[in-house]
């Protein structure tokens, strides 16, 4: 299957569609260029389109079986199965991910499906007390209707999948903007492995589009009810504003600037695996990854001679090839802001033990140390494979530096006491924090999210189940009620 020929374009009411708008998002291979599929964007008598079908289709689909939902839920895990091959060689073309970064992406996702058959038969009913006499309270959990996803390029399939796949197995419909860095992977193949899975028209919808074009019309719509965000906190704050002012739910995740702490008594040479990967899966494009990687000065020195040893070593280059580390990021510009950034750190009086070059949309890694406290780079994401090293002394310290940040996603801590890290990351304030591991971890089954800029709400598991339903109290009174007037 060609999926730049066949998945990319408009997918709405369960038909594959040319969109109407005036003009085309070129969808290019970032390692060497390479067009990949021209797609004519939609408008917003499109996504009206989108959402009117997902409206006139969800009512049916929250009545049927949740066995029905789960079992088309387990057909989308079986063709994911069977197309790995292609969907793997997809990721490469058109998000310049490396092998190890389509299989780990792949993967997930699977997992992701495989939790969301689980969560079509997980809604429980209750029925509680009540202070009146004779009446009965039953509390029904209900599917919210129509969800707005609007999907991210770096991990398109995984966190698109994150939304649409709970989502359907709750009872809802879908409507999906996919980033316009990766429409097929985060868009039409989404629509594809749904179709082949046997989901009935309407229930998911994919537009490519552009504010440009559309503006708001996708949040503003009134049929959605929640609204699905991953990307900046810079988007995700209008998405917030938008949605909220029209009282619509938002579950948001957004940047990060993650730290990983090396206290004085950690495993060293291991400690030093864990910050390579959490700092350079998928060149850095990542919200979890370690921005700031911070040592204790009692092992600063030998930590940084290895670290800096074992990233120079990284290979940068063809995602095809087995043996790349670090592919290209996602476009040109990205890649020169990367390198401005470095230049700017560099004349604030950091120093780079290890400095890499810009090739394109190549952006070897690079390894900054010396910055100043007030540096903006140890306050802000840096998506790309940038690692800032920073010394601390003692505990204390290496807490201050890690709340010192608007942001609070993930984080990890290395130390030969588990107790110990257990309680370093009781201090940190962010939705999620590791001890003695990398500092990015996705688990189907558990709550994911961040605090202060990283983003509302939580997802997966049972935070997947209230992002995506809502609550319904009805009362029956047995017997006559006795009123004051």
């Amino acid at each position: 299957m060609s999926f730049f020929q066949e998945l990319a374009g408009q997918y709405i009411d369960g038909e594959w569609r040319t969109g109407t708008g005036s003009w085309d998002i070129i969808d290019f291979n970032p390692y060497n260029g390479e067009k990949l599929a021209a797609i004519t964007i939609a408008t917003a008598a499109e996504v009206d389109r989108a959402y009117r079908a997902a409206e006139r289709a969800q009512g049916e689909w929250a009545a049927a079986s949740p066995y029905r939902r789960r079992d088309v839920l387990e057909r989308a895990l079986r063709v994911t199965e069977e197309l790995a091959d292609e969907i793997t060689e997809a990721i490469i073309d058109e998000l310049g991910g490396t092998r190890t970064k389509a299989a780990y992406e792949l993967s997930l996702t699977q997992e992701f499906l495989r939790e969301a058959a689980r969560q079509a038969l997980s809604p429980e009913g209750r029925i509680l007390p009540s202070a009146a006499d004779g009446r009965e309270n039953l509390l029904y959990r209900l599917p919210v209707g129509v969800v707005g996803v609007i999907s991210p390029f770096n991990f398109p399939l995984l966190v698109t999948m994150k939304s649409v796949a709970p989502a359907l197995a709750l009872g809802n419909a879908v409507v999906v903007k996919a980033n316009q860095n990766s429409p097929v992977v985060g868009g039409g193949l989404v629509a594809r492995i749904f179709e082949e899975a046997g989901l009935p028209a309407g229930l998911l919808n994919v537009v490519v589009t552009d504010i440009a074009e559309i503006g708001d019309a996708f949040i503003e719509h009134p049929v959605p009810q929640v609204i699905s965000f991953a990307g900046s906190d810079r988007v995700g704050r209008h998405v917030a504003a938008t949605a909220g002012a029209l009282f619509k739910r938002t579950v948001l995740e957004l940047s990060g600037n993650s730290a990983l702490v090396v206290l004085d008594d950690a495993d060293i040479d291991y400690a030093v695996d864990a910050a390579v990967f959490s700092r350079f899966i998928y060149s850095g494009q990542v919200c979890m990854a370690a921005n700031r990687i911070l040592v204790d000065r009692p092992v600063a020195a030998e930590f940084t001679e290895k670290f800096c040893a074992r990233v120079a070593a990284l290979k940068t280059g063809d995602p095809r090839e087995p043996e790349t580390s670090i592919g290209p990021v996602i476009n040109t510009f990205h890649a020169d802001s990367l390198a401005a950034l470095v230049d700017q750190a560099i004349a604030e009086g950091a120093e780079a033990p290890v400095r890499g070059r810009v090739r394109g949309n190549l952006v070897e890694p690079t390894v900054l140390t010396g910055l100043p406290d007030g540096s903006p780079l140890l306050h802000q994401e840096i998506f790309g494979p940038v690692a800032l090293l920073v010394p601390f002394d003692g505990e204390d310290e290496a807490v201050r530096i890690v709340n010192d940040s608007p942001y609070g996603l993930s984080g990890a801590v290395h130390t030969a006491r588990t107790g110990r890290g257990v309680r370093f990351a009781q201090r940190i304030r962010s939705g999620m924090f590791h001890v003695n591991d990398s500092t990015v971890h996705d688990d189907p089954g558990i709550a994911f999210g961040g605090e202060k800029d990283s983003g509302l709400g939580r997802m997966n598991g049972d935070a997947a189940v209230d992002a995506f339903t809502t609550q319904k109290w009805i009362s029956v009174q047995h017997g006559r009620s006795v009123f004051p007037f």
